[in-house]
This record gives structure tokens, C-alpha cells and sequence, in this order.
């Protein structure tokens, strides 16, 4: 199945570390946000195929590194969604080691985009996972999903309530989309910010 923006989506194969992952020779894009963000949905409405990403009605559903190949030329890396926190940054940011291992050794990382649930005021798991990034310098990019959810007239006022509390402890804010997986609102920004990148 093809469009317009993706012309090819094809699953390649999961695992569990990085350490057994081959080198695809192509730029990798990962995709990672808290359990019901709706991050299979998201993907499958990215790369516009139905079943691409396992949705399921029960969260955590991802427990490997999942690997799809977009286009032949770029990697959408599915990770495994945050856990709890406990001490260190790591855990604070609700991180397994399987996570952790892959953002910060993956050479073919361009850039990981944090999905958030567009619904619910910042959240800490969110904002530690954002600090552990500048921390171990991951580019980042944010995708506020759900947004069919949100009336369009208060899009606007929670994009600035939130960026309120990222100015705390941020300069300059992350690049922000704001998409929807049922409306694929958002969806040409984000390919095109990726093909941006790609250039």
C-alpha cells in the first residue's frame, strides 16, 4: 500500500537489545511515549498502513526494539513505552535498560519523538524522560497525540500551558507537532519535518 507521502512501509524484524541489531545503513527515527499514548496507531497512521504497528487494548503491548523500514531510505524504530520511576535518572525517566541502551548507542539515531497524550497536563515521566535526553544530548522532537480529542479552540491554549511549564528549565522548547491518528492531523508536518532532516 502507498500514498502520496509514504510509498513503502514494511516491518523488518524486532529484538531485544540494541547490541543485536544489524546496521541497516539508514538514518533511524524512534518513537517512544507512556503506555495508551496511542504510539501503534500513531505509526501505523505515519506510514500509512493499517496493521503495521500491533495495536492492542491493553498498553505495553511493544517489549522489543521493532524495526520498519519507510521509503527504503529511513527506520521507524518502535520502543518499548516508559515504565515506572524509581531513583535515577534512568528509572526517573521510566526507562528500561533496553531503552536506554538503544538512544544512547545507536550511531544511526537522527531523532527520537516523545508522544504525549495532547489530554493531560505535563506529566513528570514525560518531563524527566525530556531532561534525561538533554542530559545524554538525544535530540528530541515532541507529538502531542490525540488531538481529535481536544476541541479546537483550546489546541492552542494547552499548547501554551504547556510550554509554560517546559520554560522552567528550558531556553529554547523542542520542536512540537500536534497530531491525530484517527484525522492524521499532523501527519504531512511530521513526515516532511523527517524528510527535512533526511536533506
Amino acid at each position: 500500500m502507498s500514498d502520496k507521502l509514504v510509498k513503502s512501509a514494511l516491518f523488518k524484524a524486532s529484538y531485544p537489545n540494541y547490541k543485536k541489531m544489524p546496521d541497516f545503513n539508514k538514518p533511524e527515527f524512534a518513537f517512544i511515549g507512556r503506555s495508551n499514548v496511542g504510539k501503534s496507531s500513531m505509526i501505523n497512521m505515519l506510514a500509512g498502513r493499517k496493521e503495521l504497528a500491533l495495536t492492542s487494548s491493553k498498553p505495553g503491548k511493544t517489549k522489543q526494539i521493532v524495526c520498519f523500514e519507510i521509503d527504503t531510505n529511513w527506520m521507524l524504530i518502535d520502543l518499548p513505552g516508559f515504565g515506572y520511576a524509581k531513583t535515577s535518572m534512568t528509572e526517573r525517566a521510566g526507562m528500561s535498560e533496553l531503552v536506554s541502551g538503544y538512544i544512547k548507542n545507536r550511531k544511526q539515531l537522527f531523532c527520537v519523538f516523545l508522544l504525549i497524550d495532547f489530554r493531560l497536563p505535563p506529566q513528570q515521566i514525560d518531563l524527566d524522560f525530556m531532561e534525561w535526553c538533554a542530559v545524554n544530548q538525544v535530540p528530541f522532537v515532541i507529538i502531542f497525540t490525540k488531538s481529535d480529542k481536544v476541541k479546537s479552540g483550546e489546541r492552542e491554549l494547552k499548547i501554551q500551558a504547556y510550554n509554560v511549564v517546559l520554560k522552567e528549565n528550558w531556553e529554547e522548547l523542542p520542536m512540537q507537532f500536534v497530531c491525530s491518528s484517527l484525522t492524521k492531523d499532523g501527519r504531512e508536518d511530521v513526515l516532511s519535518f523527517i524528510k527535512s532532516v533526511l536533506q
